[in-house]
């Protein structure tokens, strides 16, 4: 199990698919006990982050909205909690929800990437339909209204936590592809993926919460990547669902079928997976 330097309770700031909260636990234990610089190419809402609180960390995405999260709260997390309180200090009814929508859209058109894109985003994820973040082919958000009108979309004092965390340690946060994300990875480091997974069924669909979507040739990509990493004496963990696909992807490496809870599915019976944790150690 790894060892920890963490110094705060912090969470995800946003609800986010494939979140790994309740996960934690397994991926601390199969974690590695040291390490040297932490990457987490799929950064998402960053729970195991947030749990791990590495002191040195290069976390990544493509979405480039979240990632201006991670900026903001970085560089003044003070200031993007004071744009948050002015969007919850008026009731969210439909119409506030769609035109505040238009307003994030006309941001992810312009790549405005400031404060008030980061504060929008956060607000929309809690008025949002079951804390979905999905786009249309133009990159653009396109979940619909979840009918709650009060309520705070932020904990401050998570918010500011977080911001401390990432400013006072050495974190970089970079944008790009998965691949781009651990040129610099070297033998005694960590890296942890957490991509969107394979789909369960041949029913199912690769999907991703990105325009361009996560395809099979991703997925065999991810694989070479993570064989490559471990060819450099890089630590490396990875996690999916328990398909078949996955362990002729990871055919020789130490795989570990696990219990896992997911918070974001319509059906609530279907809220509980088999996952695997995969690993290199």
């Amino acid at each position: 199990m790894a060892n920890t330097n963490k110094k705060y309770e912090l969470s995800p700031f946003v609800k986010w698919a494939g979140g790994k909260k309740q996960l934690l636990e397994k991926l601390m234990h199969y974690a590695p006990d040291s390490f040297e610089r932490y990457y987490e190419p799929f950064i998402g809402g960053g729970a195991f982050l947030f749990e791990l609180q590495p002191e040195k960390a290069i976390i990544n995405d493509v979405n480039e909205q979240l990632l201006n999260i991670y900026k903001c709260l970085k560089t003044d997390a003070d200031a993007l909690i004071a744009e948050i309180r002015k969007l919850d200090s008026v009731d969210c009814d439909k119409e506030r929800y769609y035109n505040l929508r238009d307003v994030f859209n006309d941001k992810i058109s312009n790549r405005s990437l400031d404060i008030e894109c980061a504060a929008l985003m956060i607000w929309i994820n809690k008025h949002c339909f079951n804390g979905l973040y999905r786009v249309n082919s133009k990159g653009l958000f396109n979940v619909p209204y979840n009918n709650k009108k009060a309520g705070k979309s932020m904990n401050e004092d998570n918010l500011r936590n977080i911001g401390k965390y990432l400013a006072e340690n050495d974190i970089e946060i970079t944008q790009g592809d998965f691949e781009s994300a651990c040129k610099s990875a070297k033998a005694g480091d960590f890296v942890y993926f957490d991509s969107p997974y394979i789909p369960e069924s041949e029913t199912a669909s690769f999907t991703d919460y990105t325009k361009d979507g996560f395809t099979y040739e991703d997925h065999e990509r991810l694989a070479v990547l993570f064989s490559e990493l471990d060819s450099r004496g890089v630590k490396v963990m990875l996690s999916n669902n328990n398909v078949p696909l996955v362990y002729e992807l990871y055919d020789g490496y130490v795989i570990n079928p696990v219990d896992a809870k997911r918070s974001i599915n319509s059906d609530a019976s279907n809220r509980f997976g088999k996952e695997v944790i995969i690993t290199n150690y």
